[in-house]
């Protein structure tokens, strides 16, 4: 960037002689270093991770409804959804051994350190459970473990959201107060078509009341966020990630709109329940293509910085020589 230091306030009226410096980084290059995480991995993680969280939440719901074919199908999901993102993130550390590592350390204000022990806690609790509901065994444990993994399961959906946020990517960092809320609808949305997919049709109306409430959620969400990112949000509208997040959009809204008119009818349940997937993991991953993009261009760290600074200041205290 180039520019003189302010030596002091501009009087008023006072105009400028020489037109406002103009950023430049060094030949272009990207002023932040990119994650070295690839897309499969780490969003397909982010996905999972939310489909497993709210899955078991939404078990729990069943069980206690007396939904039994739901609550026990949403506990195998849970279970599958886990396993799998627990093995993209390995995949994506490189050694199982990284991931044990990661345990050696509890750090209350580390997302990542709180993201390992919740897996560690909430994995054992979803196999209980689906375990126990499978084979009919042990129903006391089975129940506790219900219990458990639904305690846990926002925080195993959300945790991603809060993680991402956590980094200096302009995209995420940006939007830190309304990731976790997008990571919770997106996640709600997924397991309400996981429900719709899974579940008998004569089960299946809280699922549809769920689908509807979570795309309304997972639209005031990210329209929010990209209120706040302001010339940021460009990052979310093109390219890549805008192709993906229009496909969340149209997907999840289909999804919800067609659950709630037919899904008493088992193919509309089965169209609309993979749909809300579908919207949930093109929404992971385009959040996770905006951050790439955003890291890759100097101008989304340094413009919004500047216009922060400025307009802390006031533009009586910025001076424009």
């Amino acid at each position: 960037m180039t520019g003189t230091p302010a030596t002091g306030r501009r009087r008023r009226g006072e105009q400028p002689v020489v037109p406002r410096a103009e950023f430049r980084s060094y030949y272009g290059r990207p002023v932040i270093k990119a994650p070295a995480w690839a897309a499969p991995d780490i969003a397909g993680y982010f996905f999972l991770g939310g489909l497993a969280g709210a899955g078991s939440v939404f078990a729990a719901g069943a069980q206690l409804t007396g939904r039994a074919t739901t609550a026990t199908a949403l506990k195998v999901s849970s279970l599958t959804a886990v396993s799998l993102s627990a093995a993209a993130l390995i995949h994506d550390l490189g050694r199982p051994d990284r991931f044990a590592n990661m345990l050696r350390v509890f750090k209350p204000t580390s997302p990542m350190s709180m993201g390992s022990w919740l897996l560690s806690a909430y994995g054992p609790a979803a196999g209980a459970a689906a375990a126990s509901a499978v084979t009919g065994r042990l129903p006391r444990l089975g129940g506790a473990a219900t219990g458990a993994a639904a305690l846990l399961g926002p925080a195993v959906a959300t945790y991603t959201g809060v993680l991402a946020a956590d980094t200096a990517v302009p995209a995420w960092h940006g939007a830190r107060r309304e990731l976790p809320h997008l990571f919770a609808a997106s996640a709600a949305a997924a397991a309400a078509g996981m429900a719709l997919v899974v579940g008998p049709t004569r089960e299946n109306a809280p699922a549809r009341c769920a689908a509807g409430l979570a795309a309304l959620a997972d639209a005031a969400a990210e329209k929010a966020a990209e209120r706040r990112l302001g010339m940021v949000a460009e990052t979310w509208r093109e390219g890549r990630a805008g192709a993906l997040l229009r496909t969340a959009r149209l997907l999840t809204a289909g999804g919800a709109v067609t659950a709630a008119l037919l899904g008493h009818r088992r193919p509309a349940a089965l169209v609309s329940g993979l749909a809300l997937l579908a919207g949930s993991a093109c929404t992971r991953f385009g959040v996770f293509a905006a951050g790439m993009a955003s890291a890759r261009d100097p101008k989304y760290t340094v413009v919004p910085q500047r216009e922060r600074l400025d307009g802390r200041l006031g533009p009586q205290d910025v001076q424009e020589d």
